[in-house]
């Protein structure tokens, strides 16, 4: 029976630690601010920024919505990324995603300042992310590999299967194993064999978005799970992109869903615009 790893448990400890670092700040007249762009009115959507904000309120970051209409058009939601990126007391700026499809979401996300781009998406900290030297790293990814530091999981001669190509989580994720010195495999929906990848793994992170799409049969004896999908099966229950009933009984190491790897990606968005508060602060 694998050992669960708990991103609540992890996600608490180090909000506890940005909130004192947070308070540090303050104290000298530096609070770290949060901006987060909500365009439409998509539900989910508005389910995470209020968890967004409720975050920063809890850890001391000041934290400031903006609420657009669904008919808002690129060249007014391009002037308020710049007005943010102008405001002294914003340090982080996060776009909800997905935005409406009449907007040009790579020239928006661009926009934002690369040192205020807290959810490391921009092509400037993607660019640095392959080299090594991201000034954020995506805050899903990141979280991911904070999780395997604190149970002690060390990458280095492991092989890591990814099995998802996004530039959100699949391909960041990817090149942050590599530097850990791992030998990386990435799949996707096209690959030959999965179950044969799959089942190589001394490691696997699943960022598929499809609900149990990889069977837990085919995870290695002792393999590490990271299951980053999140999916809604019938009206309530929520299940990953791994067969968790399977996987848990072969794995030494497994995240649930929920409570797994989701609590770290707002976490380490909270890290993410403290450390940009502290740069900007270190600049003065």
């Amino acid at each position: 029976m694998a050992t669960i790893i708990d991103g609540k448990a992890i996600s608490k400890k180090i909000r506890a630690q940005i909130a004192a670092e947070v308070a540090e700040l303050a104290a000298t007249g530096h609070r770290p601010g949060l901006a987060v762009v909500l365009v439409g009115d998509n539900p989910a959507s508005k389910v995470y920024v209020t968890m967004k904000e409720k975050a920063c309120h809890d850890v001391g970051i000041f934290s400031i919505e903006h609420t657009l209409p669904e008919s808002t058009g690129n060249d007014e939601l391009l002037a308020l990324i710049d007005q943010l990126n102008n405001d002294e007391r914003i340090h982080g700026i996060l776009v909800q995603l997905p935005l409406p499809k009449h907007i040009n979401e790579a020239k928006i996300l661009e926009a934002i300042s690369p040192f205020k781009d807290v959810d490391g998406f921009h092509p400037f900290n993607m660019g640095r992310l392959i080299t090594g030297k991201p000034v954020f790293k995506p805050c899903t990814p990141y979280g991911i590999m904070v999780m395997l530091q604190e149970v002690g999981i060390d990458l280095t001669g492991k092989e890591v299967v990814v099995v998802g190509r996004s530039n959100i989580v699949g391909k960041p994720v990817a090149f942050m194993c590599l530097q850990q010195h791992a030998t990386v495999t990435i799949c996707h929906t096209r690959t030959v064999d999965l179950p044969a990848k799959v089942g190589a793994a001394d490691v696997l992170i699943a960022a598929v978005g499809r609900p149990e799409v990889i069977r837990g049969e085919w995870i290695k004896q002792g393999a590490v799970v990271i299951d980053v999908g999140v999916n809604r099966v019938g009206d309530k229950k929520l299940v990953g992109d791994v067969e968790f009933d399977v996987a848990v009984q072969r794995a030494s190491h497994i995240t649930p869903v929920p409570g797994g790897v989701g609590p770290m990606t707002i976490t380490m968005l909270l890290k993410n615009t403290l450390q940009s508060a502290i740069m900007s602060q270190a600049a003065v």
